[in-house]
């Protein structure tokens, strides 16, 4: 075997176990709390030794930034793909729950315990939902521009729909105690907010 072939398969390797943390954290974090997990928490979960957790990342930090990253580009990248295909506002909406609800407990988290979060967490949080944001306001500038819903701006057509759906998050306890909110509310919070703005000329 070369060298250059050995190397390969480490850093094949590295980057396995990096992706491993990455998605134990998810779970930990969604389970304990951004702010209450501690990276030997994660360590154990992963079944491996809380110095391969400082291997991949200097600070428990920088290991929920990546978390937060890796949340972020899943969530906006169906958002992108709709959006650039001239998708419906309804049909970007309708992907964002579904990217959403495939991390709900994290996502609930972050919308909780966000202000306690340090200021690059948040930052991160910041970007991604600038990044969907984007996306959103794409589809519903078509969407004003034809007529189909009434012209507001668009952070109020962004923060509306983020604030409804952090609410019930928020409030899971009370929503669906037992269950997911977004499977149960998903769909009718959708079909509420599309009929408030819908255009009533």
């Amino acid at each position: 075997m070369s060298k250059k072939q050995s190397k390969t398969q480490r850093q094949v390797q590295k980057d396995q176990t990096r992706k491993h943390l990455i998605e134990t954290a998810f779970e930990q974090f969604a389970q304990k709390g951004l702010t209450t997990t501690r990276t030997a928490d994660i360590a154990k979960a992963a079944k491996v030794s809380h110095g391969t957790v400082f291997a991949h990342f200097s600070t428990q930090e920088a290991l929920l930034n990546a978390v937060i990253e890796e949340f972020g580009a899943r969530v906006s990248l169906r958002l992108h793909e709709l959006a650039v295909r001239n998708n419906s506002l309804q049909d970007v909406l309708a992907a964002h729950l579904k990217g959403l609800a495939e991390f709900e407990a994290f996502y609930t988290r972050l919308v909780i315990e966000g202000r306690l979060l340090p200021e690059s967490a948040r930052n991160a949080f910041i970007i991604i939902q600038s990044a969907i944001s984007f996306h959103i306001s794409q589809a519903a500038e078509r969407e004003m521009q034809a007529g189909t819903i009434d012209p507001y701006p668009i952070h109020l057509i962004f923060n509306t729909w983020v604030g409804l759906i952090h609410y019930y998050l928020a409030n899971n306890d009370l929503f669906a105690p037992e269950g997911s909110v977004l499977e149960r509310y998903g769909q009718e919070l959708l079909d509420h907010y599309m009929r408030l703005i819908a255009s009533k000329v």
